[in-house]
């Protein structure tokens, strides 16, 4: 099918929700997600979050959407392999992005990410969908990515705000809760695995899914990127989601295809990534629709 990804690793994905890619980036596209990493650092963008508490040791950051004004992630978004082996997990003819993340875990942060699903938070429909966990420090197995094998074949599960547990997107009551995962792992197959830089985890968005700490000396920089495939389509919520993309619906009508300027393609069965690649240089920031909202603490 593709020689970055084998059959065996797009039925582990297509059955597990999650699957582990080995040496995916070279070691030239890790060294610019350093750089777009140390960047955004360095310029937080309105829209990023402390997710830490106050009293932790460490520091949790997360941003989103910066793809626009980064050129380095601009760059491994559009030039990797990413779009290609995206479509080969969801075994769609496109990929097309939906909006990038940077996770960076400073040495000694406590704060743990609590399961979840992704898909309830955001704004679309559909099954093919995935999302790459990709860390440029080496992450150890207690504090990487874990998953609940197979939970995106269950249910959506209810979104619930991360500090306070409010559910602050379906109402209350409308979806089953979350179960009690750690109080009884040896009941769930739980995947995760160790990862050196050029390794990426790539799961699905509605696989349950959690992560650790990190220890003091070990810092933990994540940068990911989401991408929606054929049957993805405009689910407009009433309430906002995570991350928002405001006044969407008056550019896109819910059930629409996600065919907008915020969400280019990355690849196309009949095109070829040669044809894809170029557009890396049309998408940088001004390339119009609605602007992204600046917001300094994400719901979630």
């Amino acid at each position: 099918m593709n020689v970055l990804v084998s059959d065996a690793q797009v039925d582990a994905f297509q059955a597990d929700g999650a699957v582990v890619l080995r040496a995916l980036l070279t070691p030239a596209e890790i060294e610019r997600l350093r750089a777009g990493i140390e960047k955004n650092l360095a310029h937080p963008s309105p829209r990023a979050k402390v997710a830490s508490e106050r009293a932790d040791p460490g520091w949790f950051i997360e941003d989103f959407c910066c793809w626009q004004e980064n050129p380095h992630y601009r760059r491994v978004i559009f030039e990797s392999a990413l779009g290609r082996v995206g479509a080969a997990l969801m075994r769609s003819r496109s990929a097309r992005l939906y909006h990038d993340h940077m996770l960076t875990k400073e040495p000694g942060t406590r704060q743990r990410t609590p399961w979840h699903q992704d898909q309830p938070y955001y704004n679309i429909e559909g099954r093919q969908n995935c999302s790459f966990w990709i860390p440029v420090d080496a992450v150890s197995r207690e504090s990487t990515l874990e998953f609940v094998a197979a939970s995106h074949l269950g249910p959506w599960l209810m979104p619930r705000s991360f500090r306070d547990a409010q559910a602050r997107w379906f109402p209350e009551g409308s979806l089953s809760d979350l179960p009690d995962i750690d109080s009884d792992r040896s009941a769930y197959r739980i995947l995760g695995w160790e990862l050196e830089p050029g390794d990426a985890v790539c799961f699905h968005m509605l696989t349950l899914h959690a992560a650790g700490g990190v220890l003091a000396g070990r810092r933990r920089r994540v940068f990911s990127v989401r991408l929606l495939g054929d049957d993805i389509r405009h689910a407009p919520r009433r309430w906002q989601t995570s991350p928002d993309f405001s006044n969407l619906a008056t550019e896109l009508p819910a059930g629409a295809p996600m065919e907008h300027p915020l969400f280019p393609l990355l690849w196309r069965e009949e095109a070829g990534a040669e044809l894809i690649a170029p557009l890396a240089a049309e998408a940088g920031a001004g390339s119009g629709g609605p602007a992204i909202p600046p917001r300094r603490s994400w719901p979630r």
